[in-house]
């Protein structure tokens, strides 16, 4: 027991969701005192019926019934106040702790999510909060509720009749401790079950999302056999528990039924005797079995109210998180007006889950505002981690990076961002429509610069032609458009913005011929008086960028215009000569 309450005082934390509805929390305390006396009152009501409206005159048992019914009317009443506020409160603190945990998670440093997957803190989100809020809006009623009835059950027995009570009091732990017993067994049974279902719910979900992939490789056989074992395991497992449930369901009729019966032979030889009357016999039993039942509810409630201690705990600790990422307590000022200067002062970063493997190792580079870069290398050279650097998802381990002569360190990060737009390799759509998806550079530009931003993007075009021009919604990820018109969404995003800096991320590299021309043209506008760091794999799309620097290893080994690198360069004239001489390629080939 001193176990269970240990890991119930994990429910602690929920006081301070809780405290801003006390007056609700009160109101709900006092339909429920109402009708716990009103349900205990119902006892007196059965006494009432049986001694005076099945023996009496019709006016005594009209007289018996109406008590009867007006009793049922005020318990149906206090029952609706009750249920309504305990599952508003419910409901209310659900929503709040949601709501402070993805507030929370959100401005969270990147970092942070390697650590963490997405997909255990959205289960947090939803499941563990759906918990809380079934343990606050109903367990935590019941077992209140519960704890009255049996209170004031075992106050009206003794009332009734001190012998049966005796009786009562020895036969409930003996009838109890079986039931419970076997109780656990199958909640531990139905998470085991439920855990099984999960698996194989997730296996069908990974296989339907990869579809193309299964049949392309003719995995269907092995998807299938491999689907029937998770299926038998979930059947095992469940077969289990439905025989510990019969068990448990035998085993209480049984004892809950004999001990009825034992006390109605104890009671009814006192009735024969005239010891006791017919209707406190009846109402006896009908506290017996309010005693009885409300201890087997509160004993269930414990269970459940573990389960939320830790759906509690693990909720709290996304919220106790620090962001290893936040601005300082006086954040520096940017100087008006911003020109795009950007600074990179012998930079050096391991990731936090590699930290003796320096991503970029002592880096420095000078990008003069409104001039335009090319980042190229191999892969794992740091051209992504500069990006991540300079937006500051992470924190170098030493050196700097100026904005316009400030350390970014110094500014509130969304400040920062303010003067930031990045458009990534893989373009991040959103569900939603045109207008949405837009906007998400700037919400609160008008239709007019909306469109004007698409068609500076070269996207209007293909706007136009959706079923609701920009009204359109793009599905899931905007799976409805092709690469090209998804990343031409993407740049008028950063057109809106209208920032400072701008970041390109390999951003043709997925694109047909046609549609490269045509983001190829939109980023030319985009880029015009403007600071641009362009990340390049294929060299043809940053021959005419101001500068290049050639990274290997976290390092800038070489930097200059094309021509100059062709010069200077073995590594850079290496990789040209692959993408330019068609003749070579084929020569190294052979």
């Amino acid at each position: 027991m001193q176990k269970d309450t240990k890991k119930i005082v994990g429910l602690k934390p929920l006081i301070g969701y809780l405290r801003p509805y006390s007056k609700q929390i009160i109101a709900a305390l006092i339909a429920l005192t109402f009708t716990a006396g009103i349900t205990l009152s119902l006892g007196q009501g059965i006494r009432i019926l049986v001694d005076q409206g099945f023996s009496g005159s019709p006016e005594d048992l009209n007289y018996a019934v109406s008590i009867f019914l007006v009793l049922a009317v005020l318990l149906a009443l206090g029952t609706f106040v009750r249920f309504f506020l305990v599952s508003w409160i419910g409901e209310r603190v659900c929503a709040d702790l949601r709501k402070a945990v993805f507030n929370h998670v959100v401005g969270l440093h990147p970092s942070f999510f390697e650590s963490n997957g997405s997909g255990e803190i959205q289960s947090r989100i939803t499941t563990d909060t759906t918990l809380l809020q079934s343990v606050i809006g109903s367990s935590v009623s019941i077992a209140l509720r519960n704890i009255l009835m049996f209170i004031g059950g075992v106050i009206w027995l003794l009332i009734t009749n001190v012998k049966l009570t005796a009786i009562v009091l020895i036969s409930v732990p003996l009838v109890l401790v079986p039931i419970i017993f076997f109780g656990r067994r199958v909640r531990k049974l139905s998470r085991s079950s439920q855990d099984r279902v999960a698996d194989a719910g997730s296996y069908v979900g990974e296989a339907l999302r990869n579809i193309k992939t299964v049949q392309a490789f003719n995995h269907q056989a092995a998807d299938r056999q491999r689907f029937d074992q998770y299926a038998e395991d979930a059947f095992n497992v469940a077969v289990r528990r439905i025989t510990q449930r019969s068990w448990l369901s035998t085993i209480a009729i049984t004892l809950v039924l004999g001990s009825i019966g034992g006390m109605i032979w104890v009671g009814g030889n006192d009735v024969v005797k005239g010891v006791m009357s017919a209707g406190e016999l009846a109402a006896f039993l009908f506290y017996a079995m309010m005693v009885a039942v409300s201890v087997a509810a509160v004993s269930e409630v414990i269970g459940e109210l573990q389960r939320a201690a830790g759906a509690t705990e693990r909720l709290m600790e996304l919220l106790a998180a620090d962001n290893l990422i936040s601005a300082p307590a006086q954040p520096a000022l940017l100087p008006e007006p911003l020109r795009g200067q950007l600074e990179l002062q012998n930079i050096h970063f391991c990731y936090p889950s590699r930290p003796q493997q320096p991503a970029v190792d002592n880096l420095a580079l000078s990008i003069p505002a409104g001039s335009s870069m090319a980042l190229v290398g191999a892969s794992g050279a740091g051209k992504s981690t500069l990006f991540d650097l300079i937006l500051r998802f992470y924190d170098p381990q030493s050196g700097g990076i100026l904005f316009d002569g400030v350390d970014i360190s110094l500014l509130d990060p969304q400040v920062l961002r303010q003067h930031i737009a990045i458009v990534p390799q893989q373009p991040v759509l959103f569900s939603g429509n045109v207008w949405d998806n837009i906007r998400y550079g700037r919400p609160d530009a008008s239709d007019e610069e909306v469109k004007a931003a698409a068609k500076a993007a070269y996207a209007a075009e293909f706007i136009k032609t959706l079923p609701q021009a920009y009204d359109s919604d793009l599905g899931e990820g905007g799976v409805r458009l092709s690469g090209g018109q998804r990343q031409r969404i993407a740049i008028a995003r950063a057109v809106l913005k209208d920032p400072e800096i701008l970041l390109l991320d390999e951003a043709t590299s997925a694109l047909d011929a046609e549609s490269e021309y045509m983001v190829q043209q939109a980023l030319e506008e985009l880029m015009k008086n403007r600071t641009t760091l362009v990340i390049a794999h294929r060299l043809a799309t940053v021959i005419n960028v101001d500068n290049i620097a050639v990274m290997e290893r976290g390092r800038v080994v070489e930097m200059g215009s094309h021509s100059e690198l062709l010069g200077k360069s073995p590594l850079y004239a290496r990789w040209a000569k692959l993408q330019f001489d068609e003749t070579a390629l084929i020569g190294d080939k052979i």
